[in-house]
């Protein structure tokens, strides 16, 4: 690519930064936000913003914060590194591991590891990581917590009460394997358990010695407890918002089958040093800690480039002002996050917000905007609004549901030549993108929801609701 990146930023670029990450913490009312790039030479920047806890403790680059989602890249390198040495291959059938899994309605060899490490494994959207945490999170209580636990059938405390609930999933399945991509956290569950069985150790030993030893990512656990995170140094507290009031507690989020997918804790420089190994292709300051062919069979070769985004194994990629971009969010109670890096140019970011429900994707895009040389307030989005109207509106209309958590319905409809729609009861319009994409937009102008149709014989069959399929129902 002919684009090139900052090894560094001018004291004046600095001071820029720092504002515009001022501006978007306060604008947003967060408490506690931090933030790091690591670059070839070393950090290229550090942003440390607000409070860790009720008595106003700093945030410093030494916070420890929850990162929910963007462990799934590191549990995805596990694998591939599993793979490099021979004791699994990513195309072996995952009963081969866990011989209770099974899909309904497809043969046990058709899903592969690579199908659940990319989202295709044709599980729909499904309970059991919301039913884990209401069921084993302690102190918490809500009107969401009581209802999901009303619906629980069990604890989902084990892998063995997640594998039953899929093979006898009430919902239908998105498709074959391979076929269409949904986002499923209870694919990662599974894998963390495959990983156990092929490395023939926990897999929060594993990720321990092979990836955060290596890159001397000593503020850095896989965990479900967050003890393990304290003995390690300072941990945040997590905040939330209940009707416009902020409150604080220490109830971390407990989901025992889903190690893998959600558990990491770690501070935003540690990420930002494993997200600049996987930048340079498993490299760290000068020393091959992962082999290629492993940070290839995560975000290289065997994934397309293109403007809109792909997921990799535990990340999306996608092409951006002449960089190749691979970026991925995560959230639970207390926990907002999100990570990066430049693939091939040794460049990796995070940021860790210690609110829960919030969007981390403006404050990264900054953080990429600086160091590729680009306006800090460029939007990265990818639903853009294109000057013409989609021409068939009919194929659209309809209900879609979705289980995750509590039952979802979005429903779309034609109104005045145009398209709008309703979920969760919120209203809003919606803006034609290209392709079956569009951008629900509430009266406010606030952008509510993204959806892009799956269209068969003529007519949407399901919506994919942000990262999640929701499917049409009469």
């Amino acid at each position: 690519m002919e684009a090139s990146v900052k090894a560094a930023l001018s004291r004046a670029q600095r001071e820029a930064l720092d504002g515009e990450m001022l501006r978007l913490c306060e604008e947003k009312d967060l408490p506690g936000v931090s933030a790091c790039v690591m670059g070839p030479l070393g950090e290229i920047y550090s942003f440390a913003f607000g409070v860790r806890n009720a008595a106003g403790a700093p945030v410093t680059p030494e916070t420890i914060f929850g990162v929910a989602s963007m462990s799934k890249s590191i549990t995805a390198l596990c694998l591939c590194l599993l793979e490099a040495e021979g004791k699994l291959s990513l195309d072996d059938p995952v009963y081969r591991y866990l011989p209770r899994f099974r899909v309904p309605g497809q043969p046990r060899e058709a899903v592969t590891l690579w199908h659940l490490l990319t989202h295709t494994a044709g599980i729909p959207p499904m309970e059991p990581l919301e039913w884990s945490i209401a069921m084993n999170s302690e102190g918490r209580d809500s009107a969401w917590l009581q209802s999901m636990r009303k619906t629980a059938p069990n604890a989902m405390a084990t892998l063995d009460q997640v594998i039953d609930y899929i093979a006898a999933c009430p919902y239908p399945t998105l498709g074959a394997p391979g076929e269409v991509m949904s986002y499923s956290n209870e694919g990662y569950a599974l894998l963390s358990a495959v990983a156990d069985v092929a490395a023939g150790m926990p897999l929060e030993r594993f990720m321990q010695e092979r990836v955060f030893e290596p890159l001397g990512m000593t503020r850095s656990i896989l965990c479900d407890r967050v003890d393990g995170a304290r003995a390690l140094g300072e941990v945040t507290s997590l905040f939330e918002k209940e009707d416009g009031v902020r409150v604080c507690d220490d109830l971390w989020s407990v989901l025992p089958p889903f190690r893998g997918c959600a558990m990491v804790k770690s501070t935003a420089r540690d990420m930002a040093v494993y997200y600049r190994a996987l930048a340079s292709g498993g490299l760290h300051e000068g020393r091959r800690v992962f082999p290629a062919r492993a940070i290839d069979r995560l975000a290289g070769r065997y994934h397309p480039l293109r403007a809109q985004p792909v997921m990799c194994l535990g990340l999306y990629k996608r092409e951006r002002a002449g960089h190749v971009l691979c970026e991925h969010a995560g959230g639970l109670h207390g926990v907002s996050s999100k990570g990066g890096l430049l693939l091939g140019e040794g460049v990796g970011m995070s940021v860790l917000c210690n609110q829960g429900d919030e969007d981390m994707s403006e404050l990264l895009a900054a953080l990429v905007n600086a160091v590729t040389g680009r306006p800090l307030r460029e939007s990265h989005a990818w639903f853009a609004p294109v000057p013409r109207a989609f021409d068939a509106p009919e194929q659209l209309t309809g209900s879609y549901l979705m289980h995750e958590g509590l039952p979802c319905v979005t429903r779309v409809w034609a109104q005045g030549g145009a398209l709008a729609g309703e979920s969760g009861g919120e209203a809003f319009s919606l803006c034609y993108c290209g392709g079956t994409r569009f951008t629900g937009v509430a009266p406010s102008g606030r952008e509510v929801c993204r959806i892009e149709f799956l269209l068969r014989g003529g007519r949407a069959w399901a919506a994919r609701v942000g990262t999640r399929v929701a499917v049409r129902v009469e």
